[in-house]
């Protein structure tokens, strides 16, 4: 059970921090009102965020 809960949220983290990234880099302009777009900062907490997900996912496999 843990490891179905591990991959859910891995997955949401590697997709919302990749879009925060995206954001932050100013590579992706959506929503056009977006207050995080072309901020260096969100990029890095998306990037962090990103990771976070990815270890999730890495440990869910390792709990099999």
């Amino acid at each position: 059970m843990l490891r179905y809960i591990l991959q859910i949220f891995g997955v949401a983290l590697v997709l919302s921090g990749g879009l925060w990234t995206l954001q932050g880099l100013g590579l992706v302009h959506w929503p056009a009102d977006s207050f995080m777009l072309d901020q260096s900062r969100w990029a890095i907490y998306g990037l962090i965020t990103l990771l976070i997900g990815v270890g999730m996912l890495w440990s869910s496999r390792l709990r099999s």
